[in-house]
Order: C-alpha cells, then sequence, then structure tokens
C-alpha cells in the first residue's frame, strides 16, 4: 500500500499547501482519503483524476471536502475519455444535504457507507469508528487483504480510548495533530502528545503528524512526539508530495 499525501493543514490552505487529503494506492484500488482545498491540484502531480477509482470521505467540513466539486467538474468535462463513467464517492449518510452533493451529473455518484459494517473496495477492507467532534465524523482504518498491510486514519476528533484498540498494530498510523503540547481547556483535535500516546498503546509501527497547524513548528510537534514513544515508534510530519510505502 502506498500513500502520497495531497494536503496536510486543518482548517485552511497555508502557504501554498493544502487541506486534508490523501492518495492510498494499491495493485487494484486508486482511492482518495479525503478532499480538502488543494487536492485536485496536487493529484494532478501523481495520477490522472480520471485514474481514481473511489473517493472516501471522513466527514464534511469544508477543509476535508472542499475539492469534492471541482473534482467533479474534471470528471463531468473529460469523462469522454472514459466512456461516461462515473466515480463513486463513498460518505456518510446522517448529513443528508451534503451526501446527496456527492451525486453529480455524468461525473460521480454518492453512495453511502454504513459505519458498522465493513465495506470492501477490491482488496481494501475497510471499517469505521465515529470520533469526538462537532459534526458526525469517522476514523477510518483500511487493511490490504493481500498484502495484509494496515493503515489508520483518525480523520477528527478529540483523544478518545475507542481509537485505541481501533488502530492496534497499524503500520501507519495518521493521526490529527492540530495542536501542540501545551494546549489545554476544551479541544476537539489531538496534541502531539495526544497523538504519540495513541500510537504508542496501540502498538503502531509508524506514527505521521497531519491535519497540522499553520503557526507551529511541525518539528515541534515531532519532537514533542518522540519524547513520548521513544525509539518504540517512528515519527514523521505530513507534507505535500511525502510518499510512504505501508
Amino acid at each position: 500500500m502506498k500513500v502520497t499525501v495531497l494536503g496536510m493543514y486543518g482548517g485552511y490552505p497555508y502557504a501554498g499547501k493544502g487541506t486534508s487529503s490523501y492518495l492510498i494506492q494499491t495493485n487494484d484500488y486508486n482511492l482518495l482519503l479525503d478532499c480538502g482545498s488543494g487536492a485536485l491540484l496536487s493529484l494532478e502531480q501523481h495520477l490522472n483524476p480520471l485514474e481514481l477509482d473511489g473517493v472516501l470521505l471522513s466527514h464534511y467540513h469544508n477543509d476535508h471536502i472542499a475539492d469534492v466539486g471541482v473534482l467533479q467538474y474534471y470528471w463531468q468535462l473529460n469523462n469522454q475519455e472514459i466512456a461516461g463513467k462515473e466515480l463513486p464517492i463513498y460518505g456518510h449518510a446522517e448529513d443528508q444535504e451534503h451526501f446527496a452533493s456527492l451525486t453529480w451529473p455524468d461525473a460521480t455518484v454518492g453512495v453511502a457507507y454504513n459505519p458498522a459494517e465493513e465495506l470492501t473496495l477490491k482488496s481494501l477492507r475497510i471499517t469505521f469508528l465515529k470520533t469526538k467532534h462537532p459534526v458526525t465524523a469517522y476514523a477510518v482504518r483500511i487493511e490490504d487483504t493481500v498484502t495484509k498491510e494496515v493503515l489508520t486514519y483518525t480523520a477528527d476528533t478529540a483523544e478518545i480510548p475507542e481509537m485505541i484498540p481501533f488502530a492496534h498494530d497499524s503500520d501507519l498510523l495518521i493521526t490529527d495533530t492540530n495542536f501542540s503540547a501545551a494546549k489545554k481547556g476544551k479541544k476537539w483535535h489531538m496534541t502531539s502528545t495526544e497523538s504519540a500516546k495513541l500510537a504508542l498503546k496501540s502498538g503502531s509501527k509508524k506514527l505521521m503528524l497531519s491535519h497540522l497547524p499553520q503557526k507551529i513548528s511541525a518539528n515541534q510537534l515531532v519532537k514533542e512526539a518522540e519524547k513520548v514513544v521513544g525509539k518504540q515508534v517512528e515519527v514523521f510530519s505530513a507534507y505535500v508530495g511525502l510518499k510512504i510505502i505501508v
């Protein structure tokens, strides 16, 4: 399983870099995981957007879906190249207004995933966990049934104990790390040290800090996380264009 970071900021794009979006590739599937601001431009550097097999959305905050509309236009205006094929966009149906917008004529079709059931996309087996966030959002665990590699993506969430068993034995754990260790009070996202504790307790091998804040150094967040995990977990921050073999 190969992961390419297309955007990694939370909230809004910054310094020419976009918000949450990741290209997940196996031998038989090209999956776009979230589709934040700038995702389409980044995607075009790595894959013809018409070669996508599906899009999976964790929730409907704009920093995770901002480029869905332009991706739909791309498919609509170019689908003669692929004989009118429509791109499936998988999202939850608990927000009917946003879910309905995933279907666009001659371009995309919205497909509701059931968070209580596994979703199978060719060799990918996907399970879901509801997170703690102001809107309905789901963490995603993706297993390549051929290679047995596991990727867990927390999506947007405050720290919750259920995430530990959900992320167990992940080869790569991508965490919502929108705060430094100094953050106190009410939080809808995790801190660097909370991400690190999750990686350690879940037995994850690699930890990628993402959904990053714009005005705190990524190096600072990594150092804070490393103090927690020591050498037991490899820690690094996401950046646009980063490619990882899980």
